[in-house]
């Protein structure tokens, strides 16, 4: 595996998402980079230099990293909004905009993170067209809109006109450690399972039938991380995609047990049908406060810690959804992480900062 040397100096984008966060992490103890950390306001993560700007604000973002001489930018960062066609306009411009505002630096990779849509369609169209599995990297696009796509594409028309090589990284669902972002199943399911001990509620799986009894995988944040980085460092996985996975595969109606299980808490019987927790949980703010109190736990409001909507999503999907790992293992990226153990760590962290009852 031949490793490309030269002096590496990282930007993140998306520094307090929970992709962003855990390759911050990783990179900052490595002793061969610098590392700075982007975001809409200042994060502290040590060992990591913290700049602010908004990627909607391109002279904000020019005048942040005026001198800054990035080798490498990891692009983590996403906003939701109202529509897809919204989703392209607005993920593109972001994207669009740091690269214009790096066209001066001595940019040399830029690593893009999407995700499992670009398999199966964007929010409004997830599952509208046929899914096939395993994901394999050269799989065509979908029809219809996808800001993926339209991320690829600015990123493609630009790595030509800058001269930068990039990568394009498709994990599946991220579990990890990181608190107040978008997309996190792992503390959504930590919160519902301590709600659950409280109340005295069974702790009964929320999703579609086929999700509940179909192949699964999920991508632990800490294996994407040094994914992101062995692709950036590695002359043979320039220019490339990626699908990027733990490496093994489950079945909900088995995952949902071993998760009881770490919990301590009654699984209940699967209804066969969906009942999303968005539902669920909708009044369960006063119950989230008292749980702070009792435990003495670091306040956080429930919508910071859960996101129902997201998992809601993965766990309703009408299909089975798992991908194929063979180009980057065959490229030398052997890293493998067993799921249930990525739940397991991540509850085991979320107790020790406070997130969550230990007992």
């Amino acid at each position: 595996m031949v490793q490309t040397k030269m002096n590496k100096t990282a930007l993140i984008a998306g520094v307090t998402g929970l992709t962003g966060h855990n390759l911050a992490n990783h990179l900052a103890v490595l002793a061969d980079w610098k590392t700075y950390g982007l975001s809409r306001k200042l994060s502290a993560i040590a060992g990591v230099d913290a700049l602010a700007a908004d990627l909607l604000d391109l002279e904000a973002l020019k005048q942040t990293l005026k001198g800054k001489e990035i080798s490498h930018l990891f692009f983590t960062s996403w906003q939701k909004m109202e529509s897809e066609e919204r989703n392209c306009e607005v993920n593109g411009v972001m994207l669009k905009n740091l690269l214009a505002a790096l066209s001066e630096s001595s940019l040399s990779h830029v690593a893009l993170v999407t995700g499992g849509k670009n398999y199966f369609g964007s929010f409004a169209e997830s599952g509208k067209y046929q899914v096939v599995t395993p994901y394999r990297e050269e799989q065509r696009r979908k029809p219809g809109l996808n800001f993926y796509y339209t991320q690829e594409d600015i990123l493609f028309e630009q790595a030509k006109a800058q001269g930068f090589s990039w990568s394009v990284h498709r994990p599946d669902t991220v579990v990890g450690f990181s608190v107040g972002n978008l997309m996190n199943m792992g503390t959504t399911l930590a919160a519902y399972a301590a709600i659950c001990r409280e109340t005295g509620m069974a702790f009964t799986f929320p999703g579609s039938p086929t999700i509940y009894n179909g192949v699964c995988d999920v991508t632990d944040a800490r294996l994407l991380a040094r994914h992101l980085t062995w692709s950036a460092t590695t002359d043979l996985a320039k220019n490339q995609a990626f699908n990027v996975v733990n490496g093994d595969v489950f079945r909900w109606s088995w995952m949902w047990q071993q998760l009881a299980d770490y919990f301590q808490v009654e699984v209940g019987a699967y209804p066969g049908h969906e009942n999303p927790l968005e539902n669920q949980m909708r009044e369960m703010g006063p119950v989230w406060s008292r749980i702070i109190e009792k435990y003495d736990l670091v306040p956080t409001a429930l919508d910071q810690i859960a996101s129902w909507w997201h998992t809601d999503s993965d766990l309703s999907r009408p299909f089975e959804t798992f991908a194929d790992m063979s180009k980057s293992r065959k490229l030398g990226f052997l890293d493998y992480q067993k799921s249930n153990e990525s739940f397991f760590e991540l509850f085991d962290q979320l107790k020790k900062t406070r997130f969550i009852p230990s007992s």
